[in-house]
């Protein structure tokens, strides 16, 4: 079966009430759920629950950010579930955002390639059992040795915007988490990964905004971008993707103040190139595209529509 995620928890539904729709996606034909941590869940507990609601699930972080965590705290979250859920977990790390790291978490972020890098190093090092005793640029670990050492150590993925990071995901890991960006702009990031070498992964989150009605669905995705695309890392990437003459605008009324003149200042051009949305069965072609262009892993992110969670799972679960 061709992989196809969707990412968990899902919004709108209280956690013990999201059981029955989680244990019924193997059968939907979605083989891997996937969780994200910002503001809401963290990134491990959903993927715990799921790990019992859904034996059969592959499961991964996309991701668990490397500054809000230490590196030995860190290690021990994801080899906890990666014995819980033997040869199903992958651990995708990143850097998160300043906004994220230093306005929410009270922490610098600095150098976040090297910090990444070097927690990526270190995650290789404790999760095969070794005892660490290193001093990276970014942080020192003095005789850290897991407790607990996962039977099969999890796979491990990097979340990379621009080349450095791509290029860093490839050598250092399985290979790239990617998100907000189009099915043809997975062509263009994911050579940097391959360059390391073949079998590296490029597991695609993919904002979905599952419903007929066109203006509604652009709407939603409207919000998410505007949330999204004004954070500096992720302005950065677009504006190295060829997009900062068409958000332009957008950036300059965010900067002033101006939410709703930000809002409508966003091209449909872009909306309909980095959301998916549409009819379910529209949507699945769009997030077909993303596989052809070559993600190796589409996760399905939905967005709040308004419309019921469950039916939305269930139309846009693959063919089979």
């Amino acid at each position: 079966m061709e992989p196809y995620g969707i990412t968990i928890p899902f919004d709108g539904v209280p956690l013990p009430r999201q059981r029955e729709l989680v244990a019924a996606l193997p059968d939907l034909g979605y083989t891997d759920a996937w969780s994200s941590e910002a503001g809401g869940a963290d990134a491990f507990t959903p993927l715990a629950l799921a790990s019992v609601w859904a034996p059969t699930l592959r499961l991964g972080t996309a991701i668990a950010p490397v500054f809000t965590r230490g590196p030995a705290t860190l290690a021990q979250c994801a080899a906890t579930l990666a014995a819980a859920a033997p040869g199903r977990f992958t651990l995708g790390i990143g850097a998160s955002s300043d906004v994220i790291v230093e306005r929410w978490n009270g922490l610098r972020f600095d150098r976040p390639y090297q910090r990444v890098r070097d927690t990526a190093r270190f995650l290789r090092a404790a999760l095969g059992g070794g005892k660490v005793a290193e001093r990276y640029p970014t942080f020192a670990v003095d005789g850290f040795r897991l407790g607990l050492v996962p039977e099969q150590p999890p796979g491990l993925l990097i979340a990379a915007l621009r080349p450095g990071m791509l290029r860093l995901a490839g050598r250092e890991s399985d290979g790239a988490v990617v998100t907000w960006l189009s099915a043809g702009d997975v062509r263009t990031v994911a050579p940097y990964v391959h360059e390391a070498g073949p079998g590296r992964r490029v597991v695609a989150r993919i904002y979905v905004a599952a419903t007929a009605d066109a203006e509604a669905g652009r709407a939603v995705a409207r919000r998410a971008i505007a949330a999204y695309l004004t954070v500096p890392v992720y302005r950065a990437f677009h504006t190295w993707l060829g997009r900062g003459e068409r958000l332009a605008a957008m950036w300059r009324a965010w900067e002033a103040g101006d939410r709703k003149g930000a809002l409508q200042a966003i091209p449909d051009e872009v909306v309909d190139e980095l959301v998916v949305h549409g009819p379910p069965e529209r949507c699945r072609e769009q997030v077909a595209r993303y596989v052809e262009a070559g993600a190796t892993t589409p996760v399905v992110g939905l967005l709040p529509t308004g419309g019921d969670v469950g039916e939305q799972v269930r139309a846009l679960a693959p063919e089979r």
